[in-house]
């Protein structure tokens, strides 16, 4: 089986566009240096599980962050935005699994899926799991991890059913352990997740462009108010935080993948100011635009 190092290509909404594996054998299998680079929010409809083997790393989902160690590792629901990032830069190591729920429970008519997977990827109160080695249940499903992670490292024969029965095992732990029944809608919860979606939609296509808070919060038919508490619940940020969070991150990409000049990059990415975009920059990446670009190139 292919391993790949995390690259999160994500549309105008944060849904990352990478199939995980083939609709064959919808899994795939990740291992990188968080220290490296970051995992942005994004989302997917796909679960994830991951188990820190080094270091450790934040991260941040729903309204919830968890500061991860090594030996431990955590759980994302289908279709949550999430994010993660290197703790203290402590080089993180990790082993993910992004797998499609129909890879344990099939198709949508049979048994598995309608006891077991749906129930769990319908329930709004279970956005992720923080898994910790002391907690015994949990424990028993990083081990089912770790064994998932090695049958795909190693590919025996039959490994794909191995894989298939490890993750059918985890699962079943999860939902023993969480909520038995579909969760009552949370009509908040359910505004927060589409109205961040569509006011990240709205910095992304228009991060280069003058922007501010009313025009964040107009893109979602939402008060200013409820924008910021939307933003802070969320992602634990500011609007204004993220969209210059956001410009950074794309005058890094520009930096590493052009030869254009670095007051064109600034321009390009929504900063009048050529100083104050190199102050920005120096303090999100730890370096000023000329020598992030000679080291990264």
């Amino acid at each position: 089986m292919s391993f790949s190092l995390c690259n999160c290509i994500v549309d105008d909404t944060q849904k990352e566009l990478a199939q995980h594996g083939t609709p064959f054998f919808p899994i795939a299998c990740y291992h990188d240096d968080w220290s490296k680079e970051s995992v942005p929010w994004h989302w997917h409809e796909e679960l994830e599980a991951v188990i820190v083997s080094e270091g450790s790393c934040i991260v941040a989902f729903g309204n919830q962050k968890y500061e991860i160690h090594a030996g431990d590792g955590f759980f994302i629901n289908s279709e949550i935005l999430h994010g993660c990032w290197d703790h203290n830069q402590s080089s993180c190591r990790f082993h993910s699994m992004v797998f499609h729920p129909n890879l344990v429970g099939g198709n949508l008519e049979s048994v598995f899926y309608q006891n077991y997977i749906f129930p769990l990827i319908k329930d709004l109160s279970l956005e992720g799991i923080y898994l910790k080695s002391e907690v015994p249940w949990q424990k028993e499903a990083l081990d089912l991890l770790e064994q998932t992670w090695n049958s795909c490292v190693h590919t025996p024969f039959g490994y794909e059913v191995k894989v298939r029965n490890y993750l059918s095992d985890f699962m079943l732990l999860i939902q023993q352990n969480t909520s038995n029944s579909v969760a009552s809608p949370n009509t908040r919860s359910l505004h927060n997740r589409q109205r961040i979606k569509i006011m990240l939609q709205y910095i992304h296509s228009h991060y280069s462009d003058p922007i501010n808070i009313g025009l964040i919060a107009r893109s979602a038919s939402i008060s200013e108010s409820e924008c910021l508490r939307c933003f802070r619940k969320t992602i634990d940020m500011t609007p204004i935080q993220y969209v210059r969070q956001y410009r950074i991150e794309q005058a890094a990409k520009l930096l590493t993948t052009t030869e254009y000049s670095v007051s064109t990059i600034a321009e390009q990415c929504g900063f009048s100011d050529l100083s104050y975009f190199t102050k920005t920059f120096r303090e999100l990446t730890g370096l000023p635009p000329l020598q992030y670009r000679m080291k990264e190139c």
